[in-house]
């Protein structure tokens, strides 16, 4: 079986990093960090070790980003430094300017699990994971809005070019500003074989368009649920879906489309900080044995 590759948004999740929480992230001033509030540390650890635990039973390997990280309270944040193809790693090089040197330590940790390095993001280029959704092995969405640019997309599309991959570009909405943290997964998740849980109405009419004709099927996300991040579920395995607590409807209509839902409490490592179960989790592989 292969060591490394993550080319899916549902296939089975066989390996994955996290980062624990540490005293950087729960002393984050919330005004310079935009977070909701400051993080409780043992709450937050203690959320995070359920969430772990949750991963560990779906049948996923573990690994931890030990590396610390002072004054990167975001670090926590594994899934939007790098990105894992089936033929190694590609740094990226964060759009929130607060969150550079993110990347190094990343592509350390990265090496010394086995995958390689194929390139790293440089110059003026600007990309975060949390933009970059597989649509399928062969085809990458990225969002174009205030943490990735047109430069890291293209230097993105020349590197996936090599292995095989095409980059569909994805306008975002200005929505809350440079400030916020609006990726292209806070609109999207990919649960099942083209079965996609959208918020429909910040969603670009291309995209949607380019989906509709791809075939997906279309859970909706309840405005009163978006703010609750009910869009940002990580599938462990097609049609097995792990979500932030306190999204009822969208759990509900999920498991109407024939979905099996775990929930996870995360109000000090999600709700407080603006990130889900995709961005607490790095993919290293995903696939089949």
């Amino acid at each position: 079986m292969r060591e490394y590759g993550s080319q899916s948004m549902i296939a089975p999740l066989r390996k994955v990093l996290v980062k624990r929480p540490g005293r950087t992230f729960a002393g984050a001033d919330p005004a310079q960090w935009h977070y909701a509030a400051r993080p409780g540390l043992d709450a937050a650890r203690r959320e995070h070790d359920v969430l772990v635990q949750l991963l560990l039973e779906s049948g996923a390997e573990v690994f931890y980003h030990d590396e610390p990280q002072p004054e990167r309270a975001d670090a926590i944040y594994v899934y939007d430094p790098a990105i894992v193809t089936d033929q190694g790693a590609i740094v990226l090089r964060m759009g929130k300017e607060l969150r550079r040197g993110e990347e190094a330590p990343m592509a350390l940790r990265l090496e010394e699990l086995g995958v390689p390095v194929l390139t790293t993001l440089h110059g003026e280029a600007m990309a975060e994971g949390g933009d970059l959704l597989w649509l399928d092995q062969h085809t990458l969405a990225a969002g174009l809005g205030f943490r990735t640019n047109g430069e890291g997309v293209r230097q993105l599309g020349e590197a996936l070019q090599a292995v095989g991959v095409s980059v569909l570009p994805v306008e975002l909405p200005y929505f809350g500003g440079p400030d916020a943290c609006l990726h292209l997964m806070s609109l999207i998740s990919i649960v099942d074989e083209k079965l996609a849980v959208i918020y429909r109405p910040l969603l670009s009419v291309p995209f949607w368009q380019a989906l509709s004709a791809r075939g997906f099927r279309f859970v909706e996300v309840p405005p009163e649920e978006f703010e609750t991040m009910g869009p940002n579920v990580l599938a462990l395995a097609p049609g097995r879906c792990l979500m932030l607590e306190g999204n009822p409807i969208t759990r509900q209509r999920l498991e109407a489309a024939g979905c099996e839902v775990q929930t996870y409490r995360g109000h000090e490592i999600s709700l407080k900080a603006e990130g889900g179960p995709t961005c607490l989790t790095r993919p290293i592989l995903r696939g089949w044995q």
